[in-house]
């Protein structure tokens, strides 16, 4: 027995060893790869330290606290990184050129600051939070839409965005929701309290607007959402997020400072960071863990009776975020209140059909077959498989039957699914849409064209595949009219941007 016991702790600790051993071997190499990537610039490095933190909450009175330190925020990134970094031919395509073709100061408006539309006697407020390594633009063509149409709309720039992706390095998602509540409070000061108020939220945005409506639930100082749009909800996102924090404290060592990011790309985007910050990993994380935990208890409790009335839009193709998260983890936990999921499915008509990885059918099947389901459900899918149209395929609340509605709308060719980028931005958006325009002076990063030899090009070509704008918009503005405004919500069209 006694040999048999030694011979154990022997096979363990080998074993041990072996794994020990195998774990360093495969943090070499990952290391010798990081060492590989392309040098930090300035934009990696700035200390951006006019950025807002939540422990700096008590001094914002209003968002226009917010926003005079956020034009001394800008002030610095001139200083840091605009203002050092080289100008000429070979800067073309770097945002932090000054007069590149994506420098955002070239445009009428940087739409990497928070924006306030303004409007007399307003028949609402919408408050709209942008996604993670994003900006305000993102939802640009919503809010000018909205405002038109009577809205008093605020984009919040969240800390840490639109400024250079350093920002991200250090920020946490304390410091989103934070910015949160000031933004909330300001737009229902001025609409008042007897005009509805909406959150919209794209992506982690969407985390943002579920978290801030889950605590004005309970406290009362919070002025509550009347409704929410959520825009592909980051209500949950890998478990692999997790361990950006270990690759984060690595990157403190001396030398191992590309650590800190995955990966490191040209910044020719003017409105969303290109390089990823481990750290914004590991924020979406803990912010989506939040949530999901506080859902889970005030559903145990009987609270989210009077959670906002929701709209949620989600591509049933997303590599972000698991496509039946926000079914699963917010939805079925809500008590009936008139809440929706529009769902986008793959093109069935499109000949990459066959040459899919995962095909999300099953689940769009099982949900249109579900008679149970608590909220309204909507998948726009094609009208059949031979046919490029699509339908919206319409099913209510506890409910077995349904109903098709043909849009008017076709996949255009070519295109075998939404992304998880795609759904705010319309056809004709200016960056990221599918016109092309031929000035030299601009450049569409949603229609770009390139062929040649693999391996030449330092951003990887999925960059260039992912589609970036909803060909389906116009019916996504017609659902979130329908909601806040249900009286004439199905007579408005695409406002001009």
């Amino acid at each position: 027995m006694n040999r048999l016991v030694r011979t154990l702790k022997h096979l363990v600790v080998a074993l041990a060893y072996g794994l020990g051993g195998m774990v360093v071997g495969a943090m070499g190499l990952y290391a010798y790869q990081v060492e590989k990537w392309p040098d930090l610039q300035p934009w990696h490095v700035a200390s951006l330290d006019e950025e807002f933190r939540a422990s700096r909450a008590d001094e914002m009175t209003d968002l226009d606290d917010y926003r005079r330190l956020e034009t001394r925020l800008f002030e610095q990134l001139q200083e840091q990184v605009i203002a050092v970094t080289p100008v000429g031919k070979g800067n073309r395509l770097n945002r932090y050129s000054a007069g590149s073709l994506v420098d955002p100061a070239n445009r009428p408006i940087d739409w990497n600051r928070t924006f306030e539309m303004a409007v007399d006697n307003p028949r609402g407020g919408v408050l709209m939070l942008h996604g993670l390594s994003d900006s305000p633009y993102s939802l640009r063509a919503l809010a000018k839409i909205l405002h038109n149409q009577g809205f008093w709309v605020v984009g919040l720039r969240i800390p840490g965005h639109g400024t250079a992706p350093a920002g991200l390095t250090h920020v946490a998602w304390q410091d989103f929701t934070a910015a949160t509540r000031i933004a909330a409070r300001h737009v229902r000061q001025h609409i008042g309290s007897d005009r509805p108020f909406t959150i919209m939220g794209y992506s982690n945005g969407a985390a943002l607007a579920v978290e801030y409506s889950l605590a004005a639930l309970e406290d009362k100082r919070l002025p509550a959402a009347d409704s929410l749009v959520l825009l592909s909800p980051a209500i949950a996102v890998s478990p692999v997020a997790a361990l950006a924090r270990w690759q984060g404290r690595i990157s403190h060592i001396p030398g191992l400072e590309k650590f800190a990011w995955t990966p490191i790309l040209p910044e020719f985007d003017p409105y969303k960071y290109n390089s990823f910050a481990v750290n914004a990993g590991e924020q979406i994380y803990e912010l989506t863990t939040f949530v999901e935990r506080r859902l889970e208890q005030l559903a145990d409790n009987g609270k989210l009776a009077r959670f906002p009335q929701v709209l949620a839009f989600q591509s049933a193709a997303d590599s972000t975020i698991p496509p039946d998260a926000v079914v699963n983890r917010l939805l079925r936990r809500l008590t009936p209140n008139g809440h929706e999921l529009v769902l986008f499915d793959v093109n069935r008509f499109a000949e990459a059909e066959s040459l899919l990885t995962s095909d999300p059918e099953s689940m769009t099947r099982a949900l249109l077959q579900d008679p149970g389901l608590p909220f309204d459900l909507t998948v726009v899918t094609n009208e059949d498989r031979g046919t490029r149209v699509v339908v919206a395929r319409r099913k209510k609340p506890r409910n077995s039957q349904v109903t098709d509605e043909i849009l008017g709308l076709s996949w255009p060719a070519g295109v075998y699914s939404l992304s998880h980028v795609a759904l705010p931005f319309p056809p004709d958006d200016p960056l990221y849409g599918a016109v092309r325009d031929n000035d030299p002076k601009t450049i569409q990063l949603g229609s770009i064209e390139l062929h040649g030899e693999t391996g030449l090009l330092v951003v990887p070509g999925s960059y260039f595949l992912r589609l970036r704008h909803n060909p389906f918009f116009a019916y996504l503005q017609r659902r979130v009219e329908e909601m806040l405004i249900p009286d004439q919500g199905s007579e408005q069209r695409v406002a001009p941007l």
